[in-house]
């Protein structure tokens, strides 16, 4: 048996990025966040295309580094930042420091200072927002994310030497659609620029990706509309977003071979190698992720019928993939296709849990792949 594979489609990948870099004005900066998914070919895929990357960790630098030599990161963020981290930035360069609160900033400027290299920051605010629909809210209220609108404002008007208020950074939602996005867009522009003079707003990521229809794609053509209404509104300001799941999510598939089939109280359950801890995407987000069976004729024992649940290897009653009413007869032997595997995946996976071997990981077409297995070929 091959252990479970990861097959990433960079040509896909690139394809995809391109379109959505088509579809924005070109006043737009693209960043790809580069915690949705760091792989290194998926770095290389989107390198071409994209006008930057956003880290948010020093390992997250460290990959930048060594994958794209000579390639500065536009911009560096995240809570909780050490002073590590901060000379980290500054050391690399980044271009954008996206500072949390007060106190950073100010232990930001004191590095600054002492390096004698002027740190050029955009401060995260945690801005009220009206955001109907979206999957998560992390704006307008008590939180760990940002600072409130009026240390945001002091902080413009009286920075710490060594630091340069460019503007603001504000990742107010997530599971946005389009009109959504382009109006909370819209909203963190004119407060920038009305309260804090900015002259760069970057307005994070967000955008929705729908598992349970893997057909369905964020509409990057009505938002790159919203934001040209919105840089005609500000025809001075430098605007950035940072899309990282619905970039990469379409592109990366988990293959994994069915090891067991079986009944328990009237329900079917097929069991695969692997599990959640290669693949905690469905139990973190509480979702069925979307699969396609690929059956072995050879296969030996009985073959499921009705609705089932796809479970892994783990000792624990969460280690749940999937379930589904439509995904016919499955057997022993038969390879799972787990679509939109390409974000949010193996890297927040516990994978050290009962210590089972990791993944493969293969660049190419997964159906393609697929079929191969289910013919004989070892993956290797």
């Amino acid at each position: 048996m091959t252990r479970p594979v990861y097959v990433h489609d960079l040509h896909g990948l690139a394809e995809h990025a391109r379109s959505i870099r088509a579809a924005l004005p070109r006043r737009v900066e693209l960043l790809y966040a580069v915690k949705a998914n760091p792989d290194p070919g998926v770095l290389r895929a989107l390198a071409p295309v994209v006008d930057g990357f956003e880290a948010a960790s020093r390992g997250e630098l460290r990959r930048l580094a060594e994958v794209l030599p000579g390639r500065v990161p536009a911009a560096y963020a995240g809570p909780g930042k050490t002073g590590e981290d901060l000379a980290a930035a500054l050391a690399a360069p980044v271009s954008r420091i996206h500072v949390e609160s007060p106190a950073e900033l100010r232990r930001l400027g004191a590095l600054a200072v002492a390096s004698g290299r002027p740190a050029r920051v955009l401060l995260r605010v945690n801005l009220p927002v009206d955001a109907p629909g979206a999957s998560l809210v992390m704006g307008g209220g008590p939180s760990p994310f940002g600072m409130d609108p009026a240390d945001a404002v002091e902080c413009a008007r009286r920075p710490p030497a060594g630091i340069e208020v460019r503007g603001i950074h504000a990742h107010l939602a997530s599971g946005l659609d389009a009109p959504l996005a382009g109006a909370i867009a819209a909203a963190v522009a004119r407060w920038s620029t009305a309260e804090v003079g900015a002259v760069e707003v970057d307005v994070g990521g967000g955008m929705a990706v729908d598992y349970a229809d893997p057909t369905a794609r964020f509409d990057w053509a009505r938002y790159g509309q919203e934001l040209a209404d919105v840089l005609d509104a500000h025809p001075h300001l430098r605007l950035r977003i940072e899309p990282g799941r619905s970039v990469t999510a379409y592109c990366g598939a988990y293959l994994t071979e069915v090891i067991d089939v079986k009944r328990s109280y009237g329900e079917w359950f097929v069991v695969v190698a692997g599990g959640t801890h290669h693949l905690r995407t469905p139990a973190a987000k509480g979702h069925a992720q979307p699969f396609r069976v690929h059956r072995r004729q050879s296969a030996a024992g009985p073959r499921t019928e009705g609705p089932v649940t796809v479970v892994g290897q783990l000792c624990t009653p969460k280690d749940v993939l999937s379930r589904s009413s439509t995904a016919g007869p499955i057997g022993v032997g038969d390879v799972l296709e787990f679509a939109m595997a390409g974000a949010y995946a193996w890297n927040i996976s516990h994978r050290d849990f009962l210590l089972h071997e990791p993944p493969l990981f293969r660049i190419g077409d997964p159906q393609e792949v697929a079929a191969d297995w289910v013919a004989g070929a070892t993956l290797s």
